[in-house]
């Protein structure tokens, strides 16, 4: 079974997918070694980590050249996110999803944003077909910022997500994101109406596992949380060094460098 084959299985589990999100080589290929059935990335984690802020700064190759050095490193599914294409035009996009599938990717992450659902669901069919050009079933996750950017008033969120899962699902979608939808009442009530299998992102207020599953979800993303937690501890440690000059202070959360060697020392 491909790649693409196993990710498109881990959502069709009893349980969600649990989705930790890697935002280079190294991140994921220790994701992959603590037990992690598949692996995404955060375009956020990875703009950052080349020197982007966020939201469509870094180019379509960049993002690639990422996905590339990841599939090297790990033998488990990846997913990229792929913010939205990083063009307007449909022909473009799938210009650019055609590296991520000569890297091997089992899916990518592709969102609306401000942009109309039309828009998305032309890049869609854009993608499917140039997949299906590759012999490929790619898993689009289609995410809408119907929630997170608050695109619509507060009463008409649930009746316009469904809306916009129709319509992607039509397009050729595989699977639905609404990040920043942590309501348990509203996650049922999208579920329910859902062909797609529904994927919502950690964040405070989300139910615990068990509970979404209860309520349909089919998968969490950790979005930017690795990163944040990774980064944070970066500037913890190098701060108390700065301050005391103690180098101790490394040997306390350091994961020990034979262990790192060893991760990589099989890689072609």
């Amino acid at each position: 079974m491909n790649t693409v084959e196993k990710f498109i299985r881990l959502h069709r589990q009893t349980k969600p997918l649990l989705l930790p999100n890697a935002w280079d080589a190294a991140s994921a290929k220790i994701i992959e070694e603590v037990g992690a059935p598949a692996i995404a990335t955060t375009s956020a984690g990875v703009a950052w980590s080349l020197g982007y802020p966020d939201g469509y700064q870094m180019s379509a190759i960049l993002n690639a050249q990422v996905a590339e050095r990841i599939v090297r490193v790990i033998t488990i599914p990846l997913s990229v996110d792929f913010e939205n294409g990083y063009s307007d035009d449909p022909a473009v996009v799938a210009e650019h999803v055609k590296r991520l599938l000569d890297a091997g990717v089992a899916g990518i992450n592709i969102e609306d944003g401000r942009d109309s659902p039309d828009r998305l669901a032309r890049k869609i069919e854009a993608i499917r077909r140039a997949a299906e050009s590759y012999g490929s079933n790619l898993f689009i996750n289609a995410r809408t910022d119907v929630y997170l950017a608050s695109l619509v008033p507060e009463a008409d969120r649930i009746r316009k997500t469904i809306n916009r899962e129709k319509h992607y699902a039509a397009a050729g979608a595989s699977g639905l994101f609404v990040p920043g939808l942590t309501d348990g009442e509203e996650i049922a009530r999208i579920a329910e109406n859902n062909t797609l299998p529904l994927n919502v992102m950690a964040m405070p207020g989300l139910p615990k596992a068990d509970r979404l599953a209860d309520l349909g979800v089919k998968r969490v993303s950790a979005g930017t949380g690795v990163a944040q937690v990774s980064w944070q501890t970066v500037a913890r440690v190098v701060q108390a060094f700065l301050t005391d000059g103690d180098s101790a202070v490394f040997a306390e959360v350091a994961m020990p460098f034979g262990k790192l060697q060893d991760l990589f020392s099989g890689v072609n």
